[in-house]
This record gives C-alpha cells, sequence and structure tokens, in this order.
C-alpha cells in the first residue's frame, strides 16, 4: 500500500510538470516487456491494427469488472484490435491474473513511467489509438454514471459492475469507428 501511495505522489508531481495527452493528440511513444521478456514497442504495434491501452492493477475492483468485456472484444474483434494490458501501481501477481482468466490480451508489466505520460494517475485507464499514435479514446473523458438509488454506501464492486458494461460500449463504439476510418482500406468509385 505504500508503495502504491509514493507511485501515485510521485506521478502526480510528474503530471504536474507535463503537459497531459488527451484526445487528438499523438501518444507518446515507448518499449515495454512481456512476462516472457519480449519487448513490445508500441509504434510497431499501432501500424498494424486498433490498439487498446489498459492501464490496470490486480488490486482495482473497476479493472476486474471490466476485463471480461474486453475479452469479449478481443474475441469479436480479431486480428483488428490489440489490448495491451499494461500492468501499474502494482503489488500482486498480474501474471496469475490473466492467465487464471485465460485472457489472451497482451500483458506487458512495470507500466508506471509510460501510464504517467499518458496521465494516468488511477485504474483503469483506457485509451485507444489509430496508426499514428493519435489519442481516439480516454476513459476519463467519459460522464461518471451514478448508481441509481445508491448513495455513498454502496460498495465499490457493485459500482464497478454498473459501469463496466458502459464503459465497453463506449470503448466498442470507439474502435469501430477507428477500424472504419483508419483501418480499412477505401474504396476507389
Amino acid at each position: 500500500m505504500l508503495r502504491q501511495s509514493l507511485l501515485i505522489l510521485v506521478l502526480a508531481l510528474t503530471l504536474s510538470a507535463n503537459a497531459l495527452a488527451k484526445p487528438g493528440d499523438t501518444g507518446p511513444d515507448w518499449t515495454l516487456s512481456t512476462p516472457e521478456g519480449v519487448d513490445v514497442h508500441l509504434d510497431d504495434v499501432v501500424r498494424e491494427q486498433a490498439t487498446v491501452l489498459f492501464f490496470w492493477a490486480t488490486w482495482c475492483p473497476y479493472c476486474e469488472a471490466l476485463m471480461p468485456h474486453l475479452q469479449s472484444m478481443r474475441l469479436e474483434y480479431g486480428a483488428d484490435v490489440r489490448i495491451l494490458a499494461i500492468s501499474i501501481f502494482e503489488d500482486g501477481d498480474p501474471i496469475a491474473v490473466i492467465e487464471g482468466a485465460g485472457y489472451d490480451f497482451t500483458l506487458l508489466l512495470d507500466g508506471d513511467i509510460e501510464a504517467g505520460d499518458y496521465g494516468i494517475t488511477g485504474t483503469p485507464g483506457v485509451i485507444i489509438l489509430d496508426k499514428d499514435r493519435v489519442i481516439r479514446f480516454d476513459l476519463r473523458s467519459l460522464p461518471r454514471l451514478k448508481l441509481p438509488g445508491s448513495g455513498d454506501a454502496t460498495g465499490i464492486r457493485r459500482k464497478a459492475a454498473f459501469r463496466a458494461p458502459y464503459w465497453a460500449a463506449e470503448i466498442r463504439k470507439s474502435l469501430d469507428a477507428v477500424i472504419a476510418d483508419v483501418y480499412t482500406p477505401k474504396q476507389q468509385n
């Protein structure tokens, strides 16, 4: 818990000094490693397919609620979409979570600095990039839904379960647009 607090403080200080990436901006490039030690260079990934950057942590109930939706998108879109599950602020075992649930995201470890480059200070963070690394979607731009009839006593897992389908629908809309606009060949008349 102390590690998480320190990371959040460092990110907050870093962010105050840097301009934050936002929709329409070109997102920063980076290289991170998979658990197997394979380097994944963001520029190479975005050229081939619409890319979802999913900044998450094992302890995040909102991430846990969103992950099955992301997996269904991965299966639905196939080779048109790549989901990079970037572990941040971590004190758990992200490998066990991904493998245990059978998710086939590309897991990348230790993405705290990269999260900061995108202005991600909490989980989940979801950014969709096109082939030029232009940010086409940012989960933080969506309105914050309140659970109907709930007060402050509503459990966080219940809130997460309520918000995740809405987030997933908005992510799908954005992916559809990115794929149609950027990756689908235009027919000549």
